[in-house]
């Protein structure tokens, strides 16, 4: 097997999704636990909905969204701007897929944080941008931490989605995923156990990774606590 491109087109999206949709599961979570009140329960079930929705069912809202027969998707085409079977379409795609998770984890996290720590630090002054950067990330990181692994392997595992939204284009929107089902479908064994293995193994080390930073942060807390 000389072709690595899927691979690499793995990487780059699951990195690039990650990014987008920790910044976006970010914000989400923080103004839906402290901020909204009214529909609260209705937005928490629309950002939670790609998590229960088939990725095929996602692919085609994609695709009604960004396909040309839409207004939003004649007005990036007039700007020369093509989204549908590119690159930037399995970027999208798993951004939507991941994002439930990034979002429901980091809300469960700042939701365990205790609200006089804002209190005391709005007494002292504190912006409301400072108190979030300041007080609430690092309280609720492990939390966060968590849902940016969850939503970095899931969008690394993508399939449903990305087929509808990108297609399989070898070298350009074609995954580690795509590679694994065509190569099964065309009777290609050996590749696709190559590419399972593969994946099986980025998934396990991004976990493990993530298991060792949780315990190396927990005995920091335990032996500053110790030490105080």
């Amino acid at each position: 097997m000389n072709d690595f491109s899927p691979l690499w087109i793995s990487l780059r999206t699951a990195g690039a999704s990650t990014i987008i949709t920790f910044l976006l599961g970010l914000i989400a979570a923080w103004y839906v636990t402290f901020y909204l009140k009214r529909f609260k329960g209705m937005v928490d079930s629309l950002f939670t909905l790609p998590m229960v929705l088939p990725p095929t069912v996602l692919g085609v809202f994609l695709l009604l969204i960004f396909g040309r027969n839409s207004g939003f998707g004649q007005v990036l085409h007039s700007i020369g701007i093509q989204i549908v079977f590119s690159w930037w379409a399995t970027v999208i795609a798993a951004v939507v897929v991941s994002f439930p998770l990034m979002y429901k984890t980091t809300k469960g996290a700042f939701e365990q944080v205790d609200p006089n720590l804002f209190f005391a630090a709005r007494t002292l002054g504190a912006s409301e941008w400072r108190i979030f950067w300041k007080v609430m990330v690092p309280i609720a990181w492990p939390g966060i931490a968590a849902g940016t692994v969850l939503a970095f392997t899931r969008a690394l595992g993508e399939f449903g989605a990305t087929l509808m939204f990108a297609g399989n284009i070898p070298g350009k929107t074609q995954t580690i995923p795509m590679a694994i089902f065509f190569a099964v479908e065309g009777g290609q064994m050996d590749r696709a156990i190559v590419w399972v293995l593969l994946i099986t193994l980025l998934t396990v080390v991004v976990m493990f990774m993530m298991n060792l930073w949780n315990n190396y942060q927990r005995n920091r807390f335990t032996k500053g606590a110790a030490g105080r």
